[in-house]
Parts: structure tokens; sequence; C-alpha cells
């Protein structure tokens, strides 16, 4: 148990976004088949020493195909664990468009609604949701230059709004002085509609004002490793090729 003066220990949360090449799709099918067994396998090797959380992006954005959610106490692990993906027969022929890395930590904003909110951050435990919504989030150096008081009205507002939305869980890590961007937030839900009625509402909050950036936005499937990897191509089925 963590003594009262001791600080928590954080986790590093790592966003990695995959793009197959055109060239992988032309690879006979056995040969596709034996490269994502092996990219399989290290994902699940990986996955009995930290959490794991695969998305496929097929049909929902063009530029990436699928997504690893990584959380662990190491940064080293994720080097090591993509160092083996590289090595497969699959990685060979992907491309990783965006990655981010960012890490947990306390809020310095209160939570006027569900203030036991605020006692422990520093933890991701994913809630397994059927969707994650993940995007990059900037502020502007003016919000900044405000007095915390100033920020902890607006911010009031922002949490508010979003305790409307109980079916929508929040997750917010940083990214200062790790990675290009100050956050990445990441959105579980098995509602998609209230997520979007959520988004709308903040839109019309005055600490909207102050954003800088909150693209790209990606939108991401859950499923176990063998189901996104599936989804990266399939072999029309010979009834429908008979009726084409």
């Amino acid at each position: 148990m963590e003594q009262a003066n001791e600080q928590p220990k954080r986790q590093f949360v790592n966003f990695a976004f995959f793009k197959t090449c055109p060239e992988w799709r032309e690879l006979p099918e056995a040969e596709r088949e034996r490269g994502k067994a092996e990219f399989a396998q290290v994902v699940k090797a990986h996955s009995e020493r930290f959490p794991i959380l695969p998305y496929t992006l097929v049909g929902a954005r063009g530029d990436c195909d699928f997504m690893l959610w990584r959380i662990s106490y190491r940064l080293e692990d994720f080097r090591d664990m993509q160092a083996e993906l590289n090595g497969t027969g699959l990685g060979a022929y992907l491309e990783t468009p965006y990655y981010y890395l960012a890490m947990t930590r306390r809020s310095i904003y209160l939570d006027p609604v569900h203030p036991e909110h605020d006692e422990d951050r520093t933890r991701i435990i994913p809630g397994k949701k059927a969707y994650l919504f993940v995007y990059p989030f900037v502020k502007t150096r003016e919000w900044y230059a405000l007095s915390k008081e100033e920020r902890q009205k607006m911010m009031n507002e922002h949490i508010i709004v979003g305790n409307k939305y109980p079916s929508v869980r929040l997750n917010t890590t940083y990214s200062y002085g790790l990675d290009d961007q100050e956050f990445v937030v990441a959105f579980e839900t098995d509602k998609p509609q209230d997520f979007l009625d959520l988004v709308m509402e903040l839109r019309e909050t005055q600490a909207s004002r102050y954003t800088k950036l909150d693209t790209p936005t990606f939108t991401c499937i859950a499923g176990k490793i063998e189901e996104v990897l599936d989804s990266l191509a399939k072999t029309p089925k010979k009834e429908a090729l008979a009726h084409a």
C-alpha cells in the first residue's frame, strides 16, 4: 500500500496506428495468413505482461487500418514489442502513420459534481467498450496565461457537460515533453451517438475557445487481435463471386 507522502506510480500509454501497404494484399492468401498469425502471437505474448487492446479502423478511416492501445509502467515494453512486430511477416508490410505517446497523472482540476473522480487517475483500467474515439489535443498559450481560478471555472462547465453522458468514459493522458501534443484523449463507449452529442455540446463551452488542436480524430472498433487482423482483407465467398 502506498504511503501518504509517496507519489503514485504512473503509466506510459501508447496509441499505435498501423496501415497495411497495398503490396501485402497482393501476396498469396497463405502467406498473408502466416504473417497475421505471427503478428497475433506477438501481441498475445506481450499481453501477458501489460494491457494491449486491439481495434480496427477499416471502414471508419482511410489512412490507417488498425490500432493497438498499449499501457505499461515501462517505456521499454513498447520498444521491445514493436521490434518483434516489425520482424513478423505482416510487420514487413506495415506503416505507422500515427503513433502517440503519453503518461497518466492526476488532473489539476476538481470535479464539482463527482469529487470521487479526482482521487487517482494515474492508472488506466480500460472498460472494454465496443468503440474508442481517440485524438491528440493541444491548448492555446493564452489558456496557460489565465489564472488557475479562471481555468477551473471554465473546466467546471466542461466537466458538468461531460457528466451528462455517463455512457461515455474519458481517459485523459499527458504528453508534455514526451510527444508533439499536450494530451491524448480516449473516449470509451457503446453508444457512438452519445459521443457525437457530447462533442457537439462541448463546442459551446467557454473552454473550447482555447483549443488549438483536436485532430485527427480516430473512430476505433474493438475486437480480438485475430478479428482485427482479419478485417484487413477477406477473400470474397464463392457464392458472392458466382452472382457478380
